[in-house]
């Protein structure tokens, strides 16, 4: 990607299925940066953008620290390593995050206030991610006994393992599915979707996107928030300042969204009050307005709720 103002190249890094641009590397092969790092210093470029994995921002971090790194994260840059501080990141790195910690139990109330008679929820995390698996699971357990609710924590780190765990969940009498905040869920939304029709369990993702693909509801940041803010950095960083100097940001919009024809399938009744406060309202039609699932996802509404930050206290409303 050339900067118009002077010709300077950005490199887009997609470990985020969502993210705009071309993808360079392949979802987990973080053994390849080093490589990579070396191609891109050949070329020359002013910035990289990486989205959505903490482990690629790290060994990105480790095969350059000469060339700016602007990422998208779900987990706290502080903790992991990879800036000094938020207010002070230091080094070469900076970006935009939303630890999943602080979204967890806002997740776990929706999809309580959702499915209330189920007792014990299965949290599918991904074990080769250990960083964001233990910032959701740790969330999830501290707000569970709130809510009267029991977790089981069941593992996904590929396909076959992402079914084994459905089957699973189900066997141990999980009324509902918590999907961890992963970009390789992000990736299997299509399957995780299918394997929750199969057994009969609305899963709780962390975006949009899960639920058009047939997921039940979603809640997490705006991605377009995200994004925008990333490009604002890279924008800043062409034009001469570091990003050590710039503060970590957090994403200001979060979304809510619900697929109307995946709980007519589960037989899960939305609470009009949840409804209401949605994003994003889905259903699958054909072109004589009946229902029909091989059709593309047809948004009934749009931005018509108000969701909050996660930090605010209380309820969504």
């Amino acid at each position: 990607m050339s900067d118009p103002s002077g010709g300077n190249q950005v490199a887009i890094s997609s470990f985020y299925p969502r993210l705009p641009g071309k993808t360079r590397l392949p979802y987990g092969q973080c053994d390849r940066i080093p490589w990579m790092a070396a191609d891109l210093i050949g070329r020359r470029v002013a910035v990289i953008l990486m989205g959505g994995n903490t482990a690629a921002v790290r060994a990105m971090l480790a095969a350059t620290q000469a060339i700016p790194i602007v990422f998208t994260s779900g987990a706290d840059p502080g903790a992991t390593g990879l800036v000094a501080s938020l207010n002070r990141p230091g080094g070469n790195a900076t970006g935009v995050t939303i630890a999943s910690s602080e979204l967890g139990p806002k997740k776990l109330e929706l999809l309580h206030e959702l499915v209330p008679a189920a007792k014990k929820i299965a949290m599918l995390v991904n074990p080769n991610n250990r960083v964001t698996l233990e910032d959701d699971v740790r969330s999830a357990q501290e707000a569970a006994p709130r809510l009267g609710l029991e977790m089981i924590v069941v593992n996904g780190g590929t396909e076959s393992e992402i079914e084994t765990a459905f089957t699973a969940a189900a066997q141990q009498g999980a009324g509902a599915v918590y999907a961890g905040n992963d970009t390789f869920f992000s990736a299997q939304r299509a399957q995780i979707a299918a394997l929750a029709l199969r057994h009969k369990l609305p899963t709780m993702a962390g975006a949009p996107d899960s639920v058009r693909a047939g997921q039940l509801i979603s809640y997490g940041a705006n991605d377009f928030d995200m994004y925008r803010q990333a490009g604002v950095y890279v924008g800043r960083i062409l034009r001469g300042e570091k990003a050590g100097d710039l503060p970590v940001m957090q994403p200001t919009e979060f979304d809510l969204a619900i697929n109307l024809k995946t709980a007519k399938a589960l037989g899960v009744e939305i609470p009009p009050t949840l409804l209401a406060r949605a994003d994003e309202v889905i259903e699958y039609v054909n072109r004589e307005g009946g229902s029909d699932e091989t059709s593309p996802p047809h948004i009934l509404a749009s931005g018509s709720g108000r969701c909050r930050s996660p930090r605010e206290t209380g309820p969504l409303a």
